[in-house]
């Protein structure tokens, strides 16, 4: 197979990025950047030496694959239509507005044959691909993901916003079915929930605290994760991954010395290894590294834990 011919659909603030990363990578070809505002597909075409288009249905025929970045509510629509022509998609998360909407999305792509990628983005973190050879059973992750505020992503709450990259994590590092969410949210800027928690309690035992929150002063993004021979710190904001564990000997009688091994890693291009995965499992034809089913699975997280929120009357 020749070069990919991609395009990406919603130039915002993320979708500029997908376009940038397209076109550093010699597998692909970026055909086309695709958006409603005439001012930034055309700003970003000419940077980029490719073409602006208003429709995306306009490129249905001259593509092989596709990122979308446009509001959630479009996701179903827009991708529905690169789908059923038979075109590869990554889709932003959170993958759909409703389960249904996803469900018709996975089943159009498996009929087809098709990669259907989510941008599940910190699964391509150095410090998360590091996990899988420190992680022995977690029995307790406690999470938090804090930003100051932005307009952009508020199309949404801050669950399906920011808590939904920490929900894919630990869903998959627990390995487990869901058993029971108590969750609590608050409004504070927007309309919907700029912060909440949710306690995760899994089949298997794991119990999971997360807190999301967009109204912050400062930016954090840490997992902690307890397991029966270590206690793991996962910073996601500083690449780095730290293991601690119990070491031979006492340091005094009855408190056993600790070891701690620290692990930082060099700054890394997550979008940029997403997309490239991504073309890599298009020209492949092989499974792309999150799957669809895996994004839904988030999303039926996310919207269990947003079933839970109580608005009090104003």
């Amino acid at each position: 197979m020749g070069k990919i011919r991609a395009a990406v659909v919603g130039v915002g603030y993320l979708g500029k990025f997908h376009a940038e990363k397209y076109a550093q990578i010699p597998e692909a070809e970026l055909v086309a950047v695709v958006d409603t505002d005439r001012e930034k597909r055309e700003e970003l075409a000419q940077r980029l030496g490719t073409e602006a288009v208003a429709d995306h249905r306009e490129i249905l025929d001259r593509v092989d694959a596709v990122s979308i970045a446009v509001p959630t509510r479009y996701h179903h629509a827009v991708a529905r239509d690169f789908l059923e022509r038979g075109i590869h998609v990554l889709l932003e998360k959170p993958i759909t507005t409703t389960l249904a909407e996803a469900d018709d999305l996975i089943r159009i792509a498996s009929a087809k044959k098709l990669v259907f990628q989510v941008g599940h983005l910190e699964r391509f973190n150095p410090a998360v691909l590091a996990l899988d050879a420190v992680l022995n059973g977690p029995r307790f992750v406690e999470s938090i993901r804090i930003a100051p505020f932005k307009p952009r992503g508020t199309d949404v709450n801050v669950v399906l916003d920011l808590m939904i990259h920490d929900i894919d994590i630990i869903r998959t590092i627990v390995g487990s079915d869901v058993r029971e969410i108590r969750a609590v949210g608050a409004p504070v800027f927007t309309g919907e929930e700029d912060i909440a928690n949710a306690r995760i309690e899994f089949g298997n035992g794991c119990v999971a605290n997360v807190t999301a929150s967009r109204v912050s002063f400062k930016s954090e993004r840490k997992m902690r994760i307890f397991q029966a021979d270590a206690y793991i710190i996962v910073d996601f904001q500083n690449r780095k991954l730290v293991v601690v564990r119990r070491g031979e000997g006492e340091a005094m009688p009855g408190v056993p010395n600790v070891r701690v091994d620290e692990q930082g890693f060099e700054a890394s291009d997550a979008l940029l290894e997403e997309i490239r995965s991504f073309v890599r499992s298009v020209a492949a034809g092989s499974p792309p590294k999150v799957p669809a089913e895996d994004g839904r699975a988030a999303l039926e997280i996310a919207l269990r834990i947003n079933q839970q929120f109580k608005r009090v009357p104003s």
